[in-house]
């Protein structure tokens, strides 16, 4: 990538994020802390580096930045109070734009149907979202055992919670629709 290609990337990402990916001095505790680090194929703050460092490509082609949890772990270890999970979504989405896919089509697959969802009901409806990744991914019988637990115990509910001001979501997909083309 030549220099304004990266420049404007990096730009984009803070425009996305309000933060500034060189502000990260790489002390690690970022991904010391995070609780799927070992399922990931590198660390996440060598994704940050990457993109440092003008590697783009790597950054975002990395299945790391699809395996972030959004537990908000690092951020809240991060001298530097770096948000590393909005970083995590905004290489998500500009990987999705430049059309690079994640490794596994079921990751691609559940993004999306988890982003239908709070663009439909402004949050996550968990009935909404299993049921739109089965459909899209056809593994009808995968986790089926868990899904009466998970129901007895209040965490899947039959409607979608209620909430304030879904007018405000729409408007959030609409801005990233428009900056995407």
């Amino acid at each position: 990538m030549n220099q304004t290609h990266t420049d404007s990337l990096i730009e984009e990402i803070i425009e996305i994020t309000s933060q500034n990916p060189l502000l990260c001095y790489q002390c690690g505790k970022c991904s010391a802390g995070c609780p799927i680090r070992a399922f990931m194929e590198m660390p996440p703050n060598r994704v940050v580096r990457f993109v440092q460092l003008g590697l783009f490509d790597k950054a975002l082609k990395s299945p790391t930045i699809w395996l972030c949890a959004g537990c908000q772990t690092c951020f809240t270890r991060c001298p530097q109070k770096f948000d590393l999970v909005k970083f995590m979504d905004a290489l998500k989405e500009i990987a999705i734009r430049e059309g690079i896919k994640p490794p596994e089509k079921k990751i691609s697959a559940f993004h999306k149907a988890f982003l239908k969802q709070i663009k439909k009901y402004g949050r996550a409806y968990e009935l909404g979202l299993v049921r739109d990744y089965k459909l899209s991914t056809f593994d009808f019988f995968q986790d089926m055992d868990v899904a009466p637990k998970m129901f007895l115990k209040g965490k899947i509910n039959i409607c979608p919670h209620k909430i304030k001001n879904k007018e405000a979501i729409r408007k959030i997909f609409e801005k990233s629709k428009s900056k995407g083309k």
